[in-house]
């Protein structure tokens, strides 16, 4: 569908060129209408509508991006529809018969794209129907009752002071020589053991 479209809009666009307005056998007012038109339906078709079909062929199950595709088609199909007309009644037939055909290529298009989108909001409506089943299916086996808590203190707790030793008072006497005795030898101190 989206080729189709491409191929439509290039088609109208060298249609477009081929039309000599300016030749058209009517007052001032009613040419600059149709080459405003003219104007605003080329810009449409080189601008806008090929970035919004970019936006749809990336994203093809997109809703959005499809009902925006629709609304710019409605548009250019009105404005197309207006220099169709003033077409038919001022211009040649040869130009009237490719515009027609155009428009005609536009308005299918665009009843294809509102049964896109008619096929993609039910499909989407189904699918949130049946999350939100799930979802309430999900919660109604979720317990009633709130899971146990369990507390962890990871505080450290404040420590006890190590109780002293008790020390051995060292004896301060010197082996003193009873009166009379003769003193002894001082005592050799004893060797470490290594």
């Amino acid at each position: 569908m989206l080729s189709q479209l491409e191929a439509t809009a290039k088609n109208t666009q060298s249609d477009l060129v081929k039309l000599r307005i300016e030749h058209w056998k009517t007052d001032g007012a009613t040419k600059r209408q149709s080459l405003s038109n003219v104007d605003s339906v080329q810009r449409n078709l080189q601008g806008a509508l090929p970035e919004i079909i970019a936006q749809l062929r990336s994203a093809p199950e997109s809703v959005p991006a499809t009902f925006k595709l629709y609304r710019n088609l409605d548009a250019l199909y009105d404005v197309l529809g207006s220099v169709v007309e003033a077409t038919g009644a001022f211009g040649s037939k040869d130009d009237l018969q490719s515009l027609s055909n155009d428009l005609n290529s536009f308005e299918a298009i665009r009843r294809q794209l509102g049964q896109r989108i008619d096929t993609l909001a039910t499909a989407k409506e189904s699918e949130i129907t049946r999350l939100r089943t799930a979802l309430k299916t999900a919660q109604a086996q979720v317990p009633a009752t709130p899971p146990k808590k369990i507390v962890v203190d990871d505080t450290e707790p404040a420590k006890k002071p190590a109780p002293k030793k008790k020390t051995v008072p060292k004896s301060t006497t010197t082996n003193k020589p009873a009166a009379g005795q003769a003193p002894t030898d001082p005592p050799q101190p004893q060797s470490k053991p290594q």
